[in-house]
């Protein structure tokens, strides 16, 4: 065993001690990814059935004060009504496919018995100064059937916005039922839609595409990746101590017979 009293050498022992430390903290890791991969892909599940499943009418879903439930979230709702572009807002710092910013279009849509829906009609660009409302091309005129995602209201916490107060007049930083149920003195459903049907004309405003998936496979990928490393690190430790045994003997054999048995006189 005299091999391998150099483990007890200090370099050793803080190599031993940082190994010993990898190992549960990789193992962690891998686990934090398995969990990060089963959230992704239940998300993605859970938006494909929504996204897939037969359209309702919103009113099924939603009603005035109700929050938007995960299963309801992006589920394709019909509703017939008249849009209300004299009260709509536009919401600021948005952007579309091309990561360029300016507005979403937040417009009032008056159902038949008089309840509002909130419809997120698509994004236009700022043109110009921000604090000016911009130009926003009209909704269709008269009594209109739309369809749309249905989403839940947005919170500070959930989109990480922050709420900014004594914005310009009809500007918002977050699509909230409620405060928009006071500032238009109405009831109004819970949550809101996006816009998919009609489509605009002339492209404008730019419709929201689809929420799309998740890249739950990647989590996976590092999951694994964790793991190996995990594994890894005593095969690497073995590898180096073995290492050093062998450096040790190539270096006692190269030892001259007056260095290894000193002469007696």
């Amino acid at each position: 065993m005299h091999r391998y009293r150099f483990l007890l050498t200090l370099q050793w022992v803080i190599l031993t001690l940082v190994a010993i430390a990898l190992i549960p903290t990789m193992i962690r890791l891998g686990f934090w990814q398995q969990h990060r991969y089963e959230e992704r892909t239940a998300r993605n599940d859970l938006v494909s059935r929504a996204l897939h499943a037969e359209p309702v009418p919103v009113e099924r879903l939603t009603s005035p004060g109700h929050a938007v439930t995960r299963t309801e979230k992006y589920r394709t709702v019909t509703a017939t009504g008249t849009f209300a572009p004299s009260r709509e807002v536009v919401v600021r710092r948005r952007t579309n496919s091309d990561d360029e910013v300016g507005f979403h279009v937040l417009t009032p849509f008056v159902l038949s018995d008089g309840k509002v829906l909130l419809v997120n009609r698509g994004w236009i660009p700022a043109n110009g100064v921000q604090t000016a409302f911009p130009e926003i091309p009209a909704p269709p005129a008269g009594r209109t059937t739309i369809t749309g995602r249905l989403k839940a209201d947005e919170t500070t916490a959930a989109s990480g916005i922050k709420n900014v107060k004594g914005l310009p007049d009809r500007q918002v930083m977050l699509i909230n039922s409620a405060e928009e149920a006071r500032r238009l003195g109405a009831q109004v459903l819970g949550g809101y839609v996006e816009q998919t049907a009609p489509e605009p004309r002339g492209g404008s405003p730019e419709q929201i595409s689809d929420p799309g998936s998740e890249d739950a496979p990647l989590n996976y990928a590092y999951m694994l990746q964790w793991w190996l490393f995990a594994a890894g690190v005593p095969v690497g430790w073995w590898f180096l101590v073995r290492r050093e045994i062998r450096d040790r003997a190539e270096a006692a054999a190269e030892e001259t017979p007056e260095e290894a048995e000193p002469a007696v006189v």
